[in-house]
């Protein structure tokens, strides 16, 4: 049987009334789908699931909610992109001329049919501009398993601690030229510039080959240097190699950040939180392999890092890919989210549990690679989610594919770009920058009175990274995220003199605990925010504000050097710390998008590695140096110290809460916007 619309039944309404009267019988529809703005057609495309669309134009007579015909020809191509559509496009041109201009590289044309030649075909073909879509549920979850172990490979800059005193009892350097490197080891974890430049035009697994190579090199001569291999390398050298090594940090973990936050856009800030989560993890599980099974060797250490890391990246390369998003909210998801954190948070409790057994008592080798093959197997417990739903698929009514009516081969994957378009949600707006159309066109349309000036996104659509730094909340995000990590981090780097000055002669415990609680941050950051704003819509940034007035209590207490406290200030500030990467992550591609988020997500880590320069390389590093000086040793002892840096970095949160609540106050309307009925909600996309 055969069905065809009639009359003007090509709306939202319309369409789902044939829809709903269509009899099951029916063999084949042809049904007309109307637009007059944008995303119209594309709900309607979703609602058909079409095996072939035919576009018959792209005239100004549609122009009435658009800026050019080159918006009209993107809006009505987004159809074929967007809605998971892999069967056959056709479209006619009354002016052919007008429509090759307006489609993407990576449309071919195949074939023309009737003698007059309006109506030609076209599919999508693979191009440099262009990799292979994963489609279904399970491969997003097989995905992030993989994540979860290349974050920990991405967390390699925490180890810095474990490996500083050797290097400077090794070398002979001061604090100050210790400190120095530690500012070396942050401008390469954080300065992502290129990695995020390069996630938008090539594919993950080449992003994550640059940081296999740069982890081998930096470490490599790091190894060579701490070993004795090679005696007397310059300070200069050991400060690029240093730069180079962390700097494998931002090439991993960039690939499966923007990777995974675009196969799961619903759910930005809780996936945010669980990978970054895994790397402030990453420490305690360094800490475990290196008190375990390295016997506390640093240049073994060294050469595990130099080897381990790329051996994990080359292995999860592969599942490292961009993955067709559900396209609404899923419940079993939220159960599966659920998991994940569940599973990390037990991970973090057994580390910091098992460290504390071997800080306290004499473990034999055998237990001590018993507890360690136990860490392995919970690292491995997020791939149970895939293998779910490998062996109980839930029942689904599965889509008609292309293949039952135009012979295809029904293939799991489609061709797609990597940075898959968005507007603070998957899917909007268009994935190719806009071209200036032809002045035949331009007249057309002026003609025809259709021609409207451009306007500038709106915060919570995509910005260009040109659009977002002229942003006044741009700005004071990043001032807020530089203050709250650069006081947090300098601790972090001066972790080992801290607890050597303040009487602690094995700071492994420290590090720990720094570590599990910047876990619980960066964890709970995602979970809570994620509560708070789609219950209250409670702007991300409220939770920076909470926490930086903590490190002020936090900094007054490790100032103040009184018997007890020096655990419990390092484990607020390890939540703090966290928190502060927890929600500047999401906050940056909600308000920004996601389409660019690689690029402004990197810009934005800038601040640690800045914040580490001013108050760990200059003002902690002097300080200490000039205490050990009036003290004539060459290791400073007693609370002064670090007393003075500590009173410092106070005033220095105390000023991050001022501009936090200034700009929780300023973006309030855009979560009010964004999260309207308790969900994420798409805006409407800009016209960059």
């Amino acid at each position: 049987m055969f069905y065809q619309s009639h009359g003007n039944e090509n709306n939202e309404i319309g369409v789902a009334l044939i829809l709903i009267g269509m009899s099951r019988n029916m063999g084949f529809g042809v049904l007309e789908l109307g637009m007059s703005q944008k995303r119209e057609m594309l709900e309607l495309a979703r609602m058909c699931s079409p095996n072939v669309m035919v576009i018959l134009n792209v005239g100004a007579s549609s122009l009435e909610n658009f800026v050019s015909l080159k918006e009209v020809s993107m809006a009505k191509k987004g159809n074929f992109e967007r809605c998971n559509f892999r069967g056959h496009l056709c479209f006619g041109f009354w002016r052919p001329s007008c429509h090759e201009s307006y489609w993407p590289m990576g449309v071919k044309k195949v074939g023309e049919i009737s003698t007059l030649k309006l109506l030609t075909v076209y599919y999508f073909e693979s191009s440099s501009r262009m990799v292979a879509l994963k489609a279904g549920s399970r491969p997003p979850w097989v995905g992030l398993g993989a994540a979860v172990w290349v974050e920990i490979a991405a967390g390699n800059a925490f180890t810095f601690p474990l490996y500083s005193p050797s290097l400077k009892s090794v070398m002979g350097f001061n604090q100050q030229q210790l400190t120095i490197l530690g500012v070396a080891n942050d401008i390469g974890e954080n300065v992502g510039i290129l990695p995020g430049i390069a996630c938008n035009k090539f594919p993950p697994w080449a992003v994550l080959l640059v940081g296999v190579f740069a982890s081998f090199l930096g470490y490599g001569v790091l190894y060579l240097a701490v070993s004795q291999t090679v005696q007397s390398l310059p300070y200069w050298v050991l400060w690029i190699a240093l730069c180079v090594a962390t700097n494998s940090s931002a090439w991993l973990g960039t690939a499966v950040l923007v990777t995974n936050m675009r196969n799961f856009p619903l759910s930005r800030g809780t996936v945010a939180g669980l990978l970054k989560g895994y790397i402030g993890l990453s420490a305690a599980i360094f800490t475990e392999v290196y008190s375990m099974v390295l016997n506390g060797s640093a240049s073994k250490l060294l050469l595990l890092l130099t080897l381990g890391i790329p051996i994990i990246s080359l292995a999860m390369m592969y599942f490292i890919r961009p993955c067709t998003p559900a396209s609404g909210e899923d419940s079993s998801e939220h159960a599966h989210f659920l998991f994940t954190q569940g599973t990390s948070l037990s991970l973090g409790i057994y580390l910091l549990t098992t460290i504390i057994l071997k800080d306290t008592l004499s473990l034999s080798n055998t237990v001590s690679y018993i507890f360690v093959a136990i860490m392995v197997i919970l690292l491995m417990a997020p791939l149970a989610i895939p293998l779910k739903m490998t062996l109980f698929p839930a029942n689904r009514e599965k889509p008609c594919q292309p293949s039952d009516l135009l012979g295809g081969d029904g293939g799991s994957t489609q061709t797609d770009p990597l940075l898959t378009p968005s507007s603070s949600a998957a899917y909007l707006g268009s994935f190719y920058e806009s071209e200036d159309i032809s002045e035949v066109d331009m007249l057309l349309a002026v003609g025809e009175g259709a021609v409207k000036k451009k306007r500038k996104p709106r915060r919570g659509e995509d910005f260009k990274f040109r659009e977002a730094i002229v942003k006044a909340d741009f700005w004071l995000l990043w001032i807020v995220y530089f203050l709250g990590v650069g006081s947090g981090v300098t601790v972090l780097n001066n972790l080992a003199q801290i607890g050597v000055s303040l009487g602690v002669n094995d700071t492994t415990l420290l590090l720990t605990l720094f570590s599990f609680c910047n876990f619980l941050g960066r964890l709970g950051a995602g979970v809570v925010s994620e509560h708070s704003v789609r219950s209250k819509t409670i702007p991300r940034t409220f939770w920076m504000t909470v926490t930086q007035i903590i490190m002020i209590v936090t900094f007054l207490l490790y100032a103040s050097a009184l018997n007890g406290t020096l655990y419990a200030a390092t484990a607020l500030l390890g939540i703090c710390y966290g928190v502060q990467f927890g929600i500047m992550i999401p906050t940056t591609s909600e308000l920004f998008g996601l389409r660019h988020f690689g690029i402004i997500f990197n810009f934005m880590q800038l601040g640690n590695p800045a914040g580490a320069l001013l108050f760990s390389g200059w003002l902690a590093g002097h300080v200490y140096d000039t205490e050990a000086a009036k003290q004539q040793v060459s290791s400073c002892m007693g609370p002064n110290c670090f007393r003075f840096t500590f009173l410092i970095l106070a005033g220095v949160c105390g000023l991050g809460t001022v501009l936090s609540i200034i700009l929780t106050i300023r973006i309030r309307p855009v979560y009010q916007m964004l999260y309207a009925g308790g969900s994420f909600r798409l805006p409407s996309s800009s016209d960059n």
